[in-house]
């Protein structure tokens, strides 16, 4: 994995968890000033972090990212904006930047104020642990897991100008996840040169067709934050190679999101949903969050029950408008339904395909025009139930 240059990276354990010495505090940090950008949850209720991302984004100057995991400092009111900035300070001060030019996030338990007498120390001891590679990267990215079993990282590397540019994300997330910025935290970091302003309109797109696409139960939580930093120092890129960047970005957004999706507490499968045909993208996508999101739906796939009534029942309730006779479906290469017609199947073969398999796509045509979507969840599993109903958040 070819990382971008001039970052470092780290994953420490300050105390915020109980667990053990369990890293639980991450830095990133940029070697010279980066265009910085991101999009954060649309719900009303928000944490501290990203009341004061969002109003330092975006920003040419950033340094770095200092983040904590255990505590979610969200719901904690006047005194949770304080700690938010005071953790940007420690980080700066270390560093020898300004507090504006850190960014800030945390993930955790909602409606505990953060234990400072740990995590200032813990700040200044991360600065004096950074590092540069793929080993170091791998501290930061455990480092934000809260319910996560394992990391997400995806990079890319493309030949832009005549330069190699690279492109690495790394994200957590395995439950309250739900479209509008499906808890969430990603980070894109590159040594492309772009602008704040093309970062700024790229991040929510690359949303809408990743961490958007893709739901755990639906639940948008207080935290979620995906931040882009660009520190290249090059020519700005422009045009097709500008386009080319968008869309290697959007890829590393998309595997993070798959790979959380995948991650999702106590799933035993992967789903894929592919909408073809509606009139709109936006149609097909209201149609496969219905199906990611029914409860019926994610219970059968947990049941290796082949029950495609669950699936056609959620897209007619997605509010988009269409005839059956419009509609087929096929649960990976089994046609289950076709032009609004159930077909005859063997119910035990489809079963014990959906028990031997981990990965499973559900394919929805329509015959109302030439949009599509692929979007992303999991089963419903006595796993997830045990793990929220145990698990304070």
């Amino acid at each position: 994995m070819h990382l971008p240059q001039a970052f470092r990276f780290t994953g420490v354990h300050c105390g915020i968890r109980p667990d053990g010495d369990r890293r639980d505090l991450a830095l990133v940090v940029s070697d010279r000033p980066a265009r910085a950008a991101g999009v954060f949850t649309q719900n009303r209720v928000c944490a501290a972090p990203v009341q004061v991302c969002r109003q330092r984004l975006p920003r040419e100057d950033a340094r770095g990212i200092v983040i904590c995991s255990g505590n979610a400092n969200a719901c904690t009111g006047e005194r949770g904006l304080a700690d938010a900035r005071r953790m940007t300070e420690i980080a700066a001060k270390s560093l020898g930047c300004k507090a504006e030019q850190m960014l800030v996030c945390s993930t955790g338990v909602i409606g505990r104020f953060l234990p400072m007498d740990k995590v200032e120390p813990g700040i200044t001891d991360a600065v004096a642990h950074l590092g540069e590679g793929p080993a170091h990267l791998d501290k930061a990215a455990h480092a934000i897991l809260t319910t996560d079993t394992r990391v997400k990282i995806s990079s890319r590397t493309l030949l832009l100008d005549g330069r190699d540019v690279s492109i690495t994300g790394f994200a957590k997330g395995a439950a309250m996840i739900g479209p509008n910025m499906a808890t969430l935290l990603a980070f894109v970091l590159t040594d492309a040169s772009v602008t704040k302003d093309d970062l700024a309109r790229l991040a929510p797109v690359a949303a809408e067709r990743s961490f958007n696409s893709m739901s755990v139960e639906g639940h948008t939580s207080t935290n979620d934050s995906l931040i882009f930093l660009a520190n290249g120092a090059g020519p700005t890129l422009r045009g097709e190679s500008l386009a080319a960047f968008d869309e290697a970005a959007i890829a590393v957004c998309a595997d993070l999101a798959r790979a959380i999706a995948a991650d999702a507490e106590g799933a035993s499968h992967l789903i894929t949903i592919e909408v073809e045909g509606t009139r709109t993208e936006v149609e097909a996508r209201r149609i496969a969050k219905a199906i990611a999101e029914s409860a019926l739906v994610k219970t059968a796939f947990f049941g290796a029950d082949p029950n495609w009534g669950r699936i056609v029942s959620a897209a007619g309730y997605a509010g988009v408008e269409f005839e059956e006779r419009q509609l087929s479906l096929w649960l990976g290469d089994f046609l289950l339904y076709e032009h609004g017609t159930p077909l005859p199947f063997d119910a035990a073969a489809v079963s014990a395909f959906m028990q031997q398999n981990r990965e499973l796509t559900v394919r929805l045509v329509f015959m109302l025009g030439k949009a599509r979507c692929t979007f992303h969840t999991c089963d419903l599993t006595y796993d997830y139930v045990r793990l929220n109903a145990e698990y304070t958040t």
